[in-house]
């Protein structure tokens, strides 16, 4: 049981969160770096790095350099096993993010020193608050010509409503950038590139006392002098560290430096560690499930088609909420009421996998998937059954009608179709009573069309014809018992069933969705499908 314990709280699993182009990628990949897990960081753009990022495995992903689908990468360092889900920054994948912060007991928030905080971080920052667990801010790019760092904290705490407590402060930015003041040790951590990415020469620490005529000749007189007064405007003025706000998520310790050229990034880790929290207790029901008991519990929050082009296969990512798993195990499938054996289980890193035999409360493992699970299954062990709490369904904001073009593809079309479907990816409607030769895809961003249909070709071999339609809104209809046949609409409005039969509406305004309600007594519409 001690080793139980022990090895429960050197884990630290958190998702890396932010805008696209916030650089994100590029610090996941650092961090890999001084964890020994990868040789050399490819970061996602930059000419003189014809590598991809490992974090970025599917096709389009190394050709577009984003990040489309949330990797899991784990490592140790300094005596803690790691593990970072890093999630897609495209505005375009929110619905997968959104799941992936399900499995985290921390965030980390990557902003770019120049653009503050983007629209994307606003609401992926929405749903770790639904959590409170803890958030770290990492201002990124400082290499590069920055806003003004108190005009960042400020718009940190007015647009996302988080205390903010910068642990160091940055000398210059740009071509003037210095380093860092550390304002625990007080130590200065200077900074000087070489002009390459990725080459950057960290200079010793310097202890300096800030007044002291040497900095002058390190930092130059006017940045020492204003570093001098912002220090102590900080000491006077900012918000007191106070760990149990940062627990809750309600103080962000802030960090500035550099992802690309390596700056600022492992001190930023350390510190990281010894203030995250290992994992924590999740509710099954109305009871808080401990991660140092002795039953095995963990809830699936992804699943993943063809992550190995070579193997028809699909993976389910379960983070482990409490024991210890043991491959070849036997749990308890909780949804699907069936005793399984977990024998085919991986651990990730992007593309390459490697089987695990072992891991405990707060890892990500993937479990080989021969269809049976769903996104927000329980496993456990143990005569008492635990039952996670699902995961909501985003309602998508995009739709079109998808026909495949070969009607004699109609096997390869309903599979292609139904295993994206599955991975959360996208949601597929039809027509009421309808059949699945002609279906009504929905889409959380746009380019996830694009994904759809470049894995219909690519991995099922079907051509499809896909022709967008005007709606922007839709409900679930709540009532059981009402037949939406019945239901006096507007001209506009469509009625639909996913593939659970439950039934829905599509609307083109807000004003078609108030005619709905208005002209029909009792009718109950919900924004979340219940998963």
């Amino acid at each position: 049981m001690a080793d139980l314990r022990q090895e429960i709280q050197r884990r630290r699993t958190f998702a890396i969160i932010s805008h696209p182009d916030a650089g994100k990628t590029t610090l996941t990949e650092k961090l890999l770096l001084y964890g020994g897990a990868i040789q050399q960081a490819g970061s996602v753009k930059g000419k003189q790095s014809a590598r991809h990022a490992v974090s970025d495995w599917m096709e389009i992903e190394k050709q577009r350099g984003i990040s489309v689908t949330s990797s899991v990468l784990q490592f140790e360092y300094d005596g803690k096993c790691v593990n970072i889900l890093d999630t897609p920054g495209h505005q375009d994948f929110s619905e997968d993010t959104y799941r992936t912060l399900m499995a985290a007991d921390a965030a980390v928030m990557v902003i770019d020193a120049a653009k503050g905080v983007e629209a994307q971080t606003i609401k992926l920052f929405k749903v770790c608050t639904l959590r409170h667990i803890p958030i770290f801010t990492f201002i990124n790019k400082m290499d590069r010509e920055a806003r003004d760092p108190f005009d960042l904290m400020e718009e940190i705490e007015n647009i996302l409503g988080i205390q903010t407590y910068p642990m160091n402060w940055p000398i210059g930015c740009g071509k003037e950038f210095k380093g860092v003041f550390d304002r625990e040790s007080r130590h200065i951590l200077a900074f000087q590139s070489d002009g390459k990415a990725n080459g950057v020469k960290i200079l010793d620490k310097i202890e300096a006392e800030l007044g002291d005529p040497s900095l002058d000749e390190l930092i130059t007189a006017p940045l020492h002098e204003k570093l001098a007064e912002d220090i102590e405007l900080l000491d006077g003025a900012s918000y007191d560290f106070d760990m149990e706000a940062v627990q809750t998520g309600r103080l962000s310790p802030v960090f500035f430096g550099s992802a690309l050229t390596n700056f600022g990034v492992e001190p930023f880790l350390k510190e990281f560690l010894r203030l995250s929290p290992s994992p924590l207790p999740r509710k099954s029901g109305d009871e808080l499930v401990e991660p140092a008991q002795n039953t095995f519990s963990g809830f699936i929050f992804k699943i993943q088609a063809n992550m190995n082009k070579a193997h028809r296969d699909r993976i389910a990512f379960m983070r482990i909420c409490s024991g210890k798993f043991e491959r070849g195990m036997e749990v308890t499938h909780v949804q699907g009421g069936k005793k399984i054996k977990l024998a085919q289980s991986t651990q990730l890193m992007a593309q390459d996998r490697a089987t695990v035999d072992e891991a405990y409360a707060g890892d990500i493992i993937g479990l080989f998937d021969p269809g049976i699970f769903s996104i927000g299954d329980t496993l456990c062990t143990g005569k008492e059954k635990i039952q996670y709490a699902g995961i909501p369904t985003f309602a998508p904001e995009h739709f079109a009608r998808i026909t495949q073009v070969d009607t004699m593809k109609r096997k390869q079309f309903v599979k292609g179709m139904e295993q994206v479907a599955q991975e959360g990816a996208i949601q597929i409607f039809r027509e009421l009573n309808g059949g699945m030769e002609e279906v009504i895809v929905g889409v959380v961003g746009v380019l996830q069309f694009e994904v759809l249909e470049y894995r219909l070709k690519n991995e099922y071999n079907v051509d499809i014809r896909m022709q967008k339609l005007p709606f922007e809104y839709i409900r679930w209809i709540e009532n059981e018992d009402l037949d939406p046949k019945d239901l006096d609409l507007t001209s506009d409005t469509k009625r639909i069933e996913d593939l659970k039969g439950n039934k829905l509406l599509l609307f083109t305004t807000p004003w078609a969705i108030n005619w709905a309600q208005q002209h029909n007594e009792g009718l109950e519409l919900s924004e979340f499908g219940n998963v």
